[in-house]
């Protein structure tokens, strides 16, 4: 009987040169510096990197993106590091793209390509996949004629010019009848997420949603905040990247939903944010927002920076919110006792989601800016809004007088309750003048 041969299926590991220019208009990064997330990103996508280098330019260069002497000075990087793959930290043009593959004969991607493909490889849902493949047909469709290069390796001439125009029009509407299909996808699950919220918002839960550069600890402090591991928490950039929803006790009896969102990146590919749009809209949802920092990253000044960026492109910049510097365990012996009780300062809170430092602290702090939120209110309301004075009592600071004909409600109250109040007793009032 012939012997069975156990084949290694596993991809070989692709060996990757990473380049970079530094044009000194990105304040508090260096090319240095970039290149060092981007080797992150690199691994992350389960490449090996070989080397990498960068250009001091004024301008990046139109056709080479690095000057063309540099460019060929890759040629003599590869013949040493057999490098396969050559990764750019700026978004290539297609012209870029091919002159850099025609002079070194290998697979040249940018960084947006980068962490699309990252996105494919971690996207577990449905939704999350619907997301990445908007994502990637938009951020393909400008890059097609490049796809059709072995029509111009032909012999040229008669009977060649045509049908490569006409296949690659065909082939751009064919994406474009896609991305359009994909949209409407995504715009379904837009719809069934705003669903989902307004059931959230008649329940009455203040909703928090956490932000954050990448593995700055997210995923962790939610499994902190609920006391279990409910999201997925792994040392790697974008580990997450469907938003999860737990409900999370603050103390006092008070209640949040607070959701896990995707994290952000320094140079995020607009394609993403456009194709996450959906996922991201549970940010702008939110009635406020923890903003994870890790405390530890030399760089989390200029983290915090790109996270606001992308909050006020998303029309969340100027939401309540409420910083918790996070993986201070890395930096105090104290913080890696989660015993040990944590101060809040101007708005912030010093936490390790890991040890459990700081995490009462932080609670708390969420629970008092939620209150902050609050309205008072003084109404009239008759007795047959039972349910809602029901509600009244559980999410509100008030005190209920009872009277013969109504209850007088005077405290305070969350601003969507407060509203609902106001229209109970304005409908009260318009009653009993009929």
């Amino acid at each position: 009987m012939a012997r069975s041969t156990l084949i290694d299926l596993a991809a070989p590991v692709e060996k990757v040169f990473l380049v970079a220019v530094d044009t000194g208009s990105d304040a508090g990064w260096s090319a240095e510096d970039s290149l060092a997330e981007l080797a992150s990103l690199a691994a992350t996508a389960g490449a090996e990197v070989v080397g990498a280098e960068w250009q001091n330019r004024r301008h990046i260069d139109p056709n080479w993106y690095i000057g063309k002497g540099k460019a060929e000075e890759l040629s003599h990087a590869r013949s040493e590091t057999g490098f396969e793959v050559l990764i750019a930290d700026d978004e290539l043009s297609p012209a870029q793209q091919k002159a850099l593959e025609g002079l070194l004969n290998v697979k040249v991607i940018d960084r947006s390509r980068l962490i699309l493909d990252i996105f494919a490889q971690h996207a577990q849902t449905h939704e999350g996949r619907l997301q990445v493949e908007l994502a990637q047909l938009e951020y393909q469709l400008p890059r097609l004629t490049r796809l059709w290069t072995h029509l111009s390796r032909t012999a040229g001439g008669i009977g060649t010019r045509g049908p490569g125009e006409s296949q690659l029009e065909t082939d751009r509407r064919i994406i474009r009848e896609r991305i359009k299909k994909m949209k409407e996808r995504v715009e379904a699950v837009r719809q069934q997420r705003a669903t989902a919220a307004r059931g959230r918002d008649r329940r009455l839960k203040p909703t928090v949603g956490i932000v954050g550069y990448t593995n700055a600890g997210k995923s962790t402090l939610l499994n902190a905040l609920v006391g279990s591991e409910v999201a997925r928490a792994e040392d790697k950039l974008f580990a997450t990247l469907d938003p999860t929803s737990r409900q999370v006790r603050l103390g006092d009896g008070q209640t949040a939903i607070v959701t896990d969102t995707v994290g952000f990146i320094h140079k995020l590919p607009h394609q993403l944010v456009d194709a996450f749009r959906a996922t991201l809209e549970e940010v702008n949802r939110a009635d406020v927002l923890v903003e994870v920092v890790d405390a530890a990253d030399p760089h989390f000044t200029e983290h915090r920076v790109t996270v606001q960026t992308v909050l006020d492109e998303l029309g969340a910049g100027d939401k309540p919110r409420l910083v918790a510097f996070n993986k201070v365990d890395l930096l105090e012996a104290g913080a890696r006792d989660g015993n040990t009780p944590a101060p809040a300062i101007a708005g912030s809170v010093f936490v390790s989601a890991l040890t459990g430092y700081g995490m009462d602290t932080l609670r708390a702090e969420i629970a008092a800016l939620l209150a902050s939120l609050w309205e008072d209110v003084d109404v009239a309301i008759p007795y047959a809004a039972g349910e809602l004075l029901a509600r009244v009592r559980e999410r509100g600071t008030v005190e209920l007088e009872y009277r013969e004909r109504d209850v007088r409600v005077h405290g305070r109250i969350a601003p969507s309750l407060a509203g609902e109040l106001r229209a109970v007793a304005a409908s009260a009032v318009v009653a009993a003048s009929d």
